[in-house]
């Protein structure tokens, strides 16, 4: 797998977000949070080389489990866009993803899982 050239990369942080998604905002993957956990998949790593510039940025990215925030900051993209492209990804079978067992447990309540709020406060404070 070759890296993005520092003029590639450049280019590529220049198109707007919308053109990324073709001005699509609904996600494809119903339960794909800021916490889902990405990987890349063997068939995601032997596309990875003909790949668009920002799909191979993200094959790259998830060679280990990556959240799809973390997808989001490294593209310097909004969620809603980094969400809308892992998601094509996942249903092209190019990304594996699951819920980290932090935001499982706080399933089926109302209150939002204790953990998961401490990492959110974390990052906060981490800015």
């Amino acid at each position: 797998m070759t890296d993005i050239g520092d003029d590639e990369e450049d280019r590529f942080f220049k198109v707007r977000p919308y053109q990324l998604t073709g001005g699509r905002t609904k996600v494809s993957v119903p339960d794909l949070e800021l916490e889902t956990l990405l990987k890349v998949t063997a068939q995601g790593t032997a596309a990875a080389p003909r790949l668009a510039l920002e799909r191979k940025k993200i094959s790259s990215l998830c060679v280990s489990p990556i959240s799809v925030a973390e997808v989001s900051a490294h593209l310097s993209v909004p969620l809603g866009v980094a969400k809308v492209l892992v998601g094509d990804m996942i249903e092209e079978g190019f990304l594996s993803y699951f819920q980290p067992q932090y935001a499982q447990a706080g399933a089926g309540s109302d209150r939002p899982d204790l953990k998961l709020l401490e990492r959110v406060l974390d990052g906060l404070q981490a800015l």
